[in-house]
């Protein structure tokens, strides 16, 4: 062998110093001889130095001596010297070469960070497996994708809603021609249009076309008309799909349906699928069926007028639609705002034909007028009650599923709704605003006051939150707002219940301390507090400043028919629903906590809720909706649990469930506070101005309100397992438009004033009574005794009894004026009558209380001690309290 293929010699002498020393010399620590010299003696001395051997042999050399305790020479020895062994210096042959790995990670040889940093040859395989990788699953999916099959995707769906026991309500959404037609009978015109305003490239695109993408973005950025981002291959393979839930995967699947689609079918076959399968609002899918729906005619006959607007629908139908979407979407798709986004796009459209040569000049200059299409026609199982029972579930259906099902998807059929409604009540309900309607509003005996009458109402389990019954008006198919919705109706003192709920949450303020006070500084009402109930009640705030507006005008609060009560309890005020005792209580307690606690029973600050700011907001300027009155009265009853009105239970698609209402209870307020209420309400109904709501061997509890100049009225009750919510208003149209203006219901159905006791309250009652006619009688929970009483709006806390009696004679006896109204100061309750015993002093109350009393019941001859509760009886003329309002003192 040559000698410069022999083996460096070992050093001499063994154990760890010495495979040390063999380590440095091979990794070139110490000074190697000149470049080129070698030793005259392969076998000379081993202490010698060690040839020169190159840098890679110096690199093997440094893996083999640095490998750890069982590498290189030398080595531990035993005994005698060890030759050139492996491991400890056993001396047992010539060492291995290192074992070459298949990935070498992390990299042998290298050290520190070094060690982690892969080499070019590892990225670049990982990088090109990764890429087969990708293509192989590519290429598996491709195979497997089915292209789009239009029969199946454009037939025709019904969406089935069910009562609440499973039977069938109605079957909807195949209403409209589905006919399918071919590519010749698709007018070029359409093609055209939709070519110019969706994908300009399509004729010559792959299917996906990433420039009409960026473009898409740009044009959205800047503001300006676009072109879909899609192209109308990828649109075609959307809408065909019966599955629309917006996942990864689906997209994943789309792609490369599109990919198929682009390769195997023709552009004609194309255009004529996405056309077939496109859906245009209205119910309609396909250009057959929106040609007969919107023009009545067949799509061969459209002219490029007709077939600009029509393509404009594929952008968005319910924001495109002349006649509107407000179900939708209220405050963006009026008919207003649709209209004059489909004239702008219509009018783009046209223009863009032109420049794409695809519509000539001359024959654009023809269509100066938008093709307005026809007015939707409603399907007629859809009338009566049926169209506002579907529009609710279906508008709940779409805000509440998590599935992301659009109402385009929803339109395309194949749903099935489980609604809560249940079909004896809605008979029942309809046909007790029915039986007013026949016997007393008269249009055409009393046009002037009896004409656009309306009625709503809403009906909730509270035990669920369930909607069992709804009233949106006389016919669905005629008359197209829901009266249950919010219709901007005002709900007067039915807000009332909210203002004292609060009081006795928070308190009324200390006037010494600032307007955010702690809890501990305020002092919790008691429903037998005293405040004045006089007419024209000068306003202060919680500090006795009075209350001024932005002009530095007093706030004065009436009472309906200017009635003065005086000091009385603010059970009392809400039994005869006197306004200035529950607005001098709300600005003590404040505003802003009135409208936490009407927001925690279930009314919503979107929903019409009126500024909390002016003293007025407690006595029902905001105007919520007839089902979310009766959810948040249904929170008194439910003893202060709330629960969110809803109005489907369940939801299936291709018999798999897809939504389910989930049962979340809030804790509102404590249940003492709710079962305080409820028996202040049960007060109104048994003795105040809500008894023709009466339930014969029934505990209900309710409220009457009624606003300003007489132009609404509600009232709103509850038992245990029910609670209603009635309106009544009247329009200066019939119109579904939002400036529509309500009308004073003076003279309305033969009565001089409409008050939420008439009308609403009947209603209430009848209906009532059939819905829980064989349900069990249930009693509401005996409250418990809760708050101080306070003093509000001037009254005083009472003198001091004497502890001497006295005999009172005229010059000793101190009285108090009567007011302005000739309210007289109270007598003094009898030792048999408790302070606040209402049936007692009902029934003894007034009598020879005064010889010049007459029909108003004069003042008292014994000393006041206010504020006793006013007392009055049956009138008869002779000092006694009239009937009805002369029980305070007034008229008989």
């Amino acid at each position: 062998m040559s000698e410069h293929r022999r083996k460096t010699p070992q050093p001499q002498g063994g154990g760890r110093a010495a495979a040390r020393r063999a380590a440095q010399q091979s990794s070139g620590r110490r000074a190697a001889p000149s470049r080129g010299v070698t030793s005259e003696s392969p076998s000379g001395s081993h202490g010698g130095d060690s040839p020169y051997v190159g840098r890679a042999e110096a690199r093997r050399a440094a893996q083999r001596g640095g490998a750890g305790r069982g590498g290189g020479g030398g080595g531990r020895r035993r005994g005698g010297g060890g030759n050139e062994g492996p491991g400890r210096g056993r001396g047992r042959g010539p060492q291995r070469p290192a074992k070459k790995r298949f990935i070498d990670y992390p990299r042998a040889g290298k050290y520190g960070f070094r060690r982690w940093v892969p080499s070019w040859k590892l990225v670049s395989s990982l990088c090109i497996g990764f890429l087969g990788l990708l293509m192989g699953v590519a290429g598996i999916a491709y195979a497997m994708v089915e292209k789009p099959k239009v029969n199946e995707a454009a037939e025709a769906q019904n969406n089935v809603y069910l009562w609440d026991d499973g039977k069938q309500m109605v079957a909807t959404g195949g209403a409209v021609n589905r006919q399918i037609i071919g590519f010749e009978q698709i007018p070029e015109a359409m093609r055209n249009a939709v070519i110019s305003a969706e994908n300009k490239s399509f004729e010559h695109d792959r299917g996906i076309d990433p420039m009409g993408i960026a473009r898409a973005l740009f044009n959205m950025a800047t503001g300006g008309e676009t072109q879909g981002g899609s192209t109308i291959t990828q649109q075609y393979v959307k809408n065909s799909r019966l599955s629309q839930e917006q996942t990864l995967s689906r997209k994943f699947q789309e792609l490369f349906i599109t990919l198929k689609v682009s390769n195997d079918m023709k552009k004609n076959e194309i255009m004529a699928g996405y056309l077939n399968v496109s859906y245009y609002g209205r119910g309609a899918s396909g250009l057959q069926a929106a040609a007969r729906t919107y023009y009545g005619k067949d799509a061969v006959d459209l002219d490029p007028s007709e077939c600009a607007f029509l393509a404009t629908l594929l952008k968005g139908a319910s924001y495109y639609d002349p006649a509107g979407a407000t179900d939708v979407d209220p405050v963006q798709a009026t008919a207003k705002l649709n209209t004059d986004r489909a004239i702008k796009r219509w009018k783009w459209i046209l223009d863009e034909e032109v420049k794409d040569g695809r519509l000539s000049q001359a024959e654009r200059a023809k269509y100066t007028e938008f093709p307005m299409p026809l007015q939707p026609k409603k399907n007629a199982q859809l009338s009566g009650q049926t169209g506002y029972l579907v529009e609710l579930a279906r508008q709940y259906f779409l805000s509440n599923n998590t599935k992301g099902v659009t109402a385009e998807m929803l339109a395309r059929g194949g749903y099935q709704i489980h609604t809560t409604f249940n079909k004896k009540k809605v008979e029942e309900l309809n046909t007790a605003v029915q039986k007013v309607y026949d016997s007393k509003i008269k249009p055409k005996q009393r046009p002037k006051t009896d004409t656009h009458v309306q009625f709503g109402g809403g009906s909730v389990d509270p035990k669920t939150g369930a909607i069992v019954a709804i009233y949106g008006g006389q016919d669905a198919t005629k008359h197209f707002t829901n009266n249950a919705n919010p219709t901007g109706a005002q709900v007067g003192s039915t807000f009332k219940p909210f203002v004292l709920a609060a009081a006795m949450e928070y308190g009324k303020r200390n006037p010494a301390l600032g307007e955010d006070q702690d809890p501990s500084d305020r002092t919790k009402v008691s429903p037998l507090s005293i405040y004045n109930a006089d007419d024209k009640l000068k306003i202060k705030k919680y500090n006795g400043e009075i209350w001024t507006d932005e002009n530095g005008k007093e706030w004065l609060q009436a009472n309906d028919g200017n009635e003065s009560r005086g000091n009385i309890t603010l059970r009392e005020a809400m039994q005869w629903s006197a306004n200035s005792p529950y607005v001098q209580l709300g600005m003590d307690v404040g505003t802003d906590k009135v409208k936490e606690i009407a927001m925690a029973a279930g009314l919503k600050d979107d929903e019409q809720m009126a500024d909390s700011h002016v003293p007025s907001f407690s006595i029902g300027t905001s105007s919520p909706s007839a089902i979310r009155m009766a959810g948040s009265y249904a929170t008194f009853a439910a003893s202060g649990q709330q629960r969110e009105p809803f109005s489907v239970s369940e939801a299936k698609y291709d018999g798999k469930t897809i939504y389910r209402h989930k049962d979340a209870p809030k804790r509102a307020f404590d249940a003492v506070i709710a079962d305080n209420v409820t028996d202040v309400l049960k007060n109104v109904v048994e003795k105040g101005t809500g008894t023709p709501a009466q339930i014969p061997g029934r505990d209900v509890a309710g409220k009457t309100g009624t606003t300003d100049d007489n132009k609404s009225a509600w009232f709103v009750g509850y038992t245990p397992q029910l609670s209603t919510a009635i309106s009544m208003y009247r329009l200066d149209d019939d119109a579904t438009n939002k400036n529509r203006k309500f009308e004073k219901m003076y003279g309305t159905g033969g009565e001089q004033t409409i008050h939420g006791a008439s009308f609403p309250a009947q209603i209430w009652h009848d209906y009532m009574v059939g819905a829980l006619k064989g349900q069990p009688i249930v009693s509401f929970p005996k409250p418990e005794s809760i708050g101080d009483t306070v003093y509000g709006g001037g009254a005083q806390s009472p003198r001091p009894t004497p502890t001497e009696p006295t005999t009172p004679s005229p010059s000793t006896t101190v009285t108090e004026s009567p007011s302005a109204s000739m309210t007289p100061s109270p007598p003094d309750p009898t030792e048999t009558c408790g302070t606040w015993d209402w049936d007692c002093q009902h029934n003894n109350g007034g009598t020879n209380s005064g010889a010049n009393g007459g029909d108003n019941g004069g003042p008292s001859s014994s000393p006041p001690m206010s504020p006793s509760p006013p007392t009055g009886g049956n009138g008869n003329g002779n000092g006694n309290g009239g009937d009805g309002g002369g029980i305070f003192g007034g008229t008989g």
